[in-house]
């Protein structure tokens, strides 16, 4: 019984959760700069878009016009995000940095080869929060495709209580996206340059992640206490 009202879940939660996103994150307003780094990325036959798990609630939404390869969780929960995705033009690659990892970094390599762009949460599924993890790098260098960071902050959010906080913008909150300078990673790098590019990426992202959220008037998304458990 327990798995058919999974498998009924699966199929409906998606579908309503994607609906209320839609009315929900339309209200907002969006304020981008960067701007002309996505359309040098866009120029490109595919690119690597990279940002912080914290983000990925809106992010799923906001670059539907940019569908993307992204690589999901394998678990039974991660099936409710894989759906959302789908919905939203994305094709989702299920693994994570602790199962099928491998397996799903060389399935988003084949996928920006054939042109499609990709999605990677690069603090991964289990964090540490913030601190780069090597997998996009990987795909970077074995693909060709450029890096495209992306960073957001909202005026009014809610902050979930798990690791990495992830965060909700209020309806009618106003919205900043910044797009970091594309980093191109050489091609078949390994060892202590995987670690150098690795490094460089993590410190983009903060700096973008300071500077979005200091439009705000925040020093980071868990400054203030507005959360759900």
């Amino acid at each position: 019984m327990a798995d058919f009202w999974y498998r009924v879940s699966v199929r409906v939660v998606p579908w309503i959760f994607v609906g209320l996103t839609r009315v929900w994150f339309g209200t907002c307003r969006v304020r981008v700069t960067g701007a002309e780094h996505l359309e040098k990325c866009a120029s490109a036959r595919a690119a690597v878009a990279v940002f912080w798990h914290y983000s990925f609630a809106y992010l799923f939404y906001y670059l539907r016009k940019f569908p993307s390869a992204a690589m999901v969780s394998a678990s039974r929960d991660g099936e409710y995000i894989a759906q959302v995705a789908r919905l939203m033009g994305h094709i989702p690659v299920r693994g994570s940095s602790n199962r099928f990892g491998i397996r799903a970094l060389r399935a988003l390599i084949t996928e920006v080869q054939r042109g499609h762009n990709a999605a990677i949460v690069a603090d991964g599924s289990q964090g540490p929060a913030r601190q780069a993890q090597a997998g996009c790098i990987l795909v970077a260098s074995k693909s060709g495709a450029p890096i495209l960071p992306i960073v957001w902050a909202a005026s009014r959010y809610f902050a979930f209580k798990s690791w990495d906080r992830t965060v909700v913008p209020l309806p009618f909150s106003t919205i900043f996206v910044r797009y970091g300078e594309p980093l191109s990673i050489p091609a078949d790098i390994n060892g202590e340059r995987v670690e150098e590019y690795r490094q460089m990426l993590e410190n983009q992202l903060n700096d973008l992640y300071r500077l979005a959220w200091n439009d705000v008037g925040q020093q980071s998304h868990d400054a203030k206490d507005i959360s759900l458990p």
